[in-house]
C-alpha cells in the first residue's frame, strides 16, 4: 500500500496536466500524445502516465489504437450530436432552476458576465473560450443544485476541446454579438418556460456552430478510419 500512494499522486498530476493541455487547445484534435515524452517531461515513470491517459480515454478526450499509439480524440458527427442532446437536457434544467432560485446579486453579476462573454466573442477568441465555460458553469452554480453542477462539469470538457479546435476563428454570431445577454435576460426576467426555451435555442445554435466548424475533422475521420500517424506533434 505504501508504494500505491505515490503512484496514485503522480497519476493524478499527469492526468491534470494532460487534461489541461487538451482543454486549452495546446494538444489539438488528432494530435499524438507520447507516453514516453510526457513521462520524461514530468520526471515520472510510464505507469502513472499510462494510468492518467487511460482515465482520459474513459472520459472521451483521448483514443488509442493497436500499434498506433494514443491521440486526442477526433469526434464523429454522431459524437457531437449525442453530446448536445445530453447538454440540452442538463442546461435546460439549469435555466429553469436559475430562474427560480438565483438571488438578485447573482442575477446582476450574471448579466455583466454575459456582456463580457459577448464582447470577447468579437474581440478575443481565446478569452471567450474561458469566459464562456465560466458563464455556463455559473448558471448551474446559481441554480443551487450540486448534483446538476457535477453532471454539467462532466459534459463541459468535451465541448471545450471541440471549441478550441475552432480557434482562432469562430462562426459569425447570428444575433449580432448579444447572444448571451439575450439568454440571460430571459433567465432573469422571463417565466420558467421562457428561460428553458431560450436555453434550448442557445444550445441548439451552439451544436450547429460546432458541427459546422468540425466538418473538416469529420471528413478526416471518414478518410483515415481507425488509422493515424504515430508522429508526435502531427496535426490533421
Amino acid at each position: 500500500m505504501s508504494s500505491a500512494s505515490p503512484n496514485h499522486s503522480l497519476s493524478v498530476r499527469a492526468y491534470s496536466i494532460i487534461r489541461h493541455r487538451i482543454l486549452r487547445g495546446e494538444l489539438a484534435l488528432g494530435e499524438v500524445v507520447s507516453r514516453r515524452k510526457i513521462g520524461t517531461e514530468l520526471g515520472m515513470s510510464l505507469l502513472p502516465v499510462m494510468e492518467a491517459m487511460l482515465r482520459l480515454e474513459v472520459e472521451g478526450l483521448l483514443e488509442s489504437r493497436p500499434r498506433a499509439g494514443t491521440r486526442v480524440r477526433i469526434p464523429t458527427q454522431e459524437d457531437v450530436q449525442g453530446h448536445f442532446i445530453i447538454r440540452e437536457a442538463l442546461e435546460t434544467q439549469s435555466a429553469k432552476l436559475f430562474n427560480q432560485n438565483a438571488t438578485q446579486n447573482e442575477r446582476a453579476s450574471m448579466q455583466k458576465l454575459a456582456a463580457r462573454v459577448d464582447a470577447a466573442y468579437e474581440a478575443d477568441i481565446v478569452q471567450f473560450v474561458g469566459l464562456h465555460q465560466r458563464f455556463h458553469r455559473r448558471i448551474v452554480e446559481c441554480a443551487h443544485c450540486p448534483a446538476l453542477l457535477k453532471a454539467v462539469e462532466n459534459t463541459q470538457a468535451l465541448w471545450s476541446t471541440w471549441l478550441c479546435a475552432l480557434v482562432p476563428r469562430l462562426p459569425v454570431n447570428p444575433l449580432g454579438g448579444r447572444d448571451h445577454q439575450v439568454l440571460m435576460k430571459a433567465l432573469n426576467h422571463g417565466t420558467v418556460e421562457e428561460a428553458a426555451e431560450k436555453m434550448r435555442e442557445h444550445v441548439t445554435l451552439g451544436c450547429r456552430q460546432i458541427e459546422n466548424g468540425l466538418e473538416p475533422y469529420f471528413r478526416l475521420r471518414k478518410i483515415r478510419g481507425n488509422t493515424y500517424s504515430r508522429t508526435a506533434g502531427k496535426r490533421p
